[in-house]
């Protein structure tokens, strides 16, 4: 796979909730201490998982969060080495912007998302 899927999250308006459930669920635990972009989550709100060594192979890390006010969803975001390049090339092809290039403060990810043809969702992160 050229660029393959690094990242999912699962955004609510109740996040604590959301931790609780999926740590409950799939024993999945949450660090809450990282900071992500404003757009994608309220502060002190997101909690990374991440794949333990442990587990096996297999396995992408992933976050939970959201807040007030935000709609819940899930996605997947693509790995890809110039966001900006593959948002416009999504545009090109039918899909539409739905978060324009946005990065946590002082990070070196950039993210954005975009719906294709179908309305589907789907995220893509790279290097700043």
């Amino acid at each position: 796979m050229t660029n393959p899927i690094v990242h999912f999250e699962i955004i609510g308006q109740r996040p604590d909730d959301l931790r609780r459930f999926y740590g409950e669920l799939f024993g999945w635990v949450a660090d809450t201490d990282s900071v992500v972009a404003p757009e994608i989550s309220d502060a002190g709100e997101y909690g990374f998982i991440d794949h333990p060594a442990d587990a096996g192979p297999g396995g992408i890390p992933g976050g939970i969060g959201g807040g007030a006010g935000r709609a819940a969803h899930t996605i997947f975001y693509v790995g890809v080495p110039d966001v900006a390049v593959a948002l416009a090339r999504a545009e090109s092809l039918g899909g539409t912007v739905v978060l324009p290039i946005s990065a946590k403060p002082g990070g070196g990810l950039v993210v954005a998302h975009f719906a294709d043809p179908e309305g589907n969702v789907i995220g893509l992160a790279g290097p700043r």
